[in-house]
């Protein structure tokens, strides 16, 4: 049964449909699990056990009634976990927030109420910074999530529970949340999958900040499938994605199949060095080698003097920065905002320092905002002429691989890449660009860097292209191998499991 516990999800489904397993023996599986290595982990933060096991015997019971096996529910019976930002009906949501501590949802979010539509056995809840402002994941409410590649790394974040959870064994698929990199860099430092979709393809409706009861949809954010292959993302996508209900009554979603069914139709640019953002040497030296085995398996790989991209991460990052502070400032306190702005308007025009920076885009009026989202959909469409020549893009996900645990004040925080201190933000430089634009990007396992710690890639491509992304993914993965366990597991007495 241990073996269970790494094998994808549709696998896990193909073995229900074939009574080779019951869900409550697959429930029992990562309760077990849970029980033996979350302790040290902490990647699961509440559980519902009771509540878990009633699902899962009403799915084995559906199935024994029902000769397809799902009855329609593509997800029956399959234990998940689901990042604690999303409001989960009578389960605790937190966002890892103090202040939350006691609320429990009497309705799911919209996303999470189709995964549990389509047969999820929704478990318990991942851990993550508080109000996902991070890309570590910590809070004084449950802690610290240690990587179960290395316990003094950290897995990422926002949505590092949710990767460690799935790295470690502990969960079937996630939900989590990304609006600069939250699913794709956890997904990176944990050596799993991530999706990040094109804005506006699942319903943001019920995910924690903004405040609980908000309507309104965040700017930039999405949520997004986190799984051990990118067929499981495949799946969980197609569960997830359309229109709130709202909409629903006259807009449909039907997202293109995929540009090509073989590796070889692909058109694949490269995109890795970037002298505004330099990515480690350990980490380029698995990309390269990635991009020469999928150049080998007959990919048609495109650099960039041969294939330039529309933007650079400098000219990216302030129209960026712009739209996304807007997002993180709607909440801050009265007397926190009423500082940055005295920070704003006391400096010189020509005050160009980080905190300057920051508060000026925070506190930034309408007048402001406005030139950057034009400057956002002109970005877009030229991304859309891009994307007729070529049909995805290679980036790195992150400079580094995954950083020790840093828990400074974030002012105070750096990285270190290849000997040389850089900035601590650094870290969202290459996943904005999706963000930024709006489009899919797909992150799946490229290697293992000399430290003995895993790679991700990301796979940018057309506004909702999702399915182009997520199919090249998989080629990805048959080249290079795929997710696999982390052997930093044994620490984590996992030959009791």
């Amino acid at each position: 049964m241990s073996e269970l516990a790494f094998a994808p999800a549709v696998t896990l489904l193909g073995a229900l449909d074939a009574g080779e397993v019951s869900s409550r023996e697959l429930l029992d599986l990562y309760l077990e699990r849970i029980g033996k290595l979350n302790p040290e982990l902490n990647a699961v933060v509440t559980l519902d056990e009771e509540g878990a096991r009633a699902t899962a015997t009403a799915a084995d019971e559906a199935r024994g009634r029902d000769r397809d096996g799902r009855g329609g529910r593509p997800l029956l019976g399959l234990p998940i976990t689901i990042k604690d930002s999303l409001e989960t009906a009578g389960m605790r949501t937190t966002s890892g927030a103090s202040e939350l501590s006691g609320h429990v949802p009497a309705a799911d979010a919209p996303a999470v109420a189709r995964l549990r539509a389509a047969g999820a056995v929704i478990m318990g809840k991942t851990n993550l910074p508080a109000w996902t402002a991070d890309v570590q994941t910590t809070n004084a409410l449950f802690g610290t999530t240690v990587n179960p590649w290395d316990p003094a790394r950290s897995p990422g974040g926002s949505s590092g529970g949710s990767a460690a959870a799935l790295a470690a064994g502990l969960s079937a698929l996630e939900l989590g949340s990304d609006i600069g990199g939250s699913v794709r860099i956890p997904s990176h430092w944990c050596g799993v999958c991530g999706h990040k979709p094109s804005w506006g393809v699942i319903p943001l409706r019920g995910h924690i900040p903004p405040r609980p009861g908000s309507l309104a949809p965040t700017d930039l954010g999405v949520l997004g499938p986190m799984a051990r292959t990118a067929a499981d993302l495949a799946l969980a996508v197609g569960v997830l994605a359309g229109p709130d209900e709202a909409d629903a009554r006259a807009w449909r979603l039907e997202l293109p199949p995929p540009r090509h069914e073989r590796i070889d139709g692909y058109r694949v640019a490269v995109w890795f060095d970037d002298p505004d953002c330099p990515v480690a040497g350990e980490v380029m030296d698995v990309l390269e080698t990635a991009v020469a085995a999928l150049a080998g398996a007959g990919a048609v790989i495109s650099r960039p003097g041969d294939a330039r991209p529309p933007v650079t991460l400098a000219g990216q990052a302030r129209p960026y920065q712009r739209l996304l502070q807007a997002v993180m400032g709607a909440g801050l306190p009265q007397p926190l905002f009423a500082g940055l702005v005295a920070v704003a308007e006391g400096a010189e025009a020509s005050d160009d320092r980080e905190h300057v920076r920051f508060a000026r885009d925070v506190t930034a009026r309408m007048r402001d905002w406005h030139p950057a989202n034009e400057q956002r959909h002109r970005t877009r469409a030229a991304w859309a002429e891009f994307f007729r020549h070529h049909d995805v893009l290679l980036t790195p996900v992150a400079p580094t691989v995954a950083i020790p645990h840093d828990h400074r004040p974030v002012p105070e925080r750096h990285l270190t890449v290849d000997g040389q201190p850089r900035p601590y933000w650094d870290l969202i430089a290459w996943p904005s660009l999706a963000n930024f634009a709006g489009l899919p990007a797909t992150v799946v396992p490229a290697g293992i860097s000399d430290s003995g710690l895993p790679v991700g890639i990301q796979i940018l491509g057309p506004y909702l292209e999702d399915r182009t992304t997520l199919a090249f993914a998989g080629h990805v993965e048959t080249v290079l191998g795929g997710f696999r366990p982390p052997p930093a597991l044994r620490v984590l007495r996992t030959n009791r499991c």
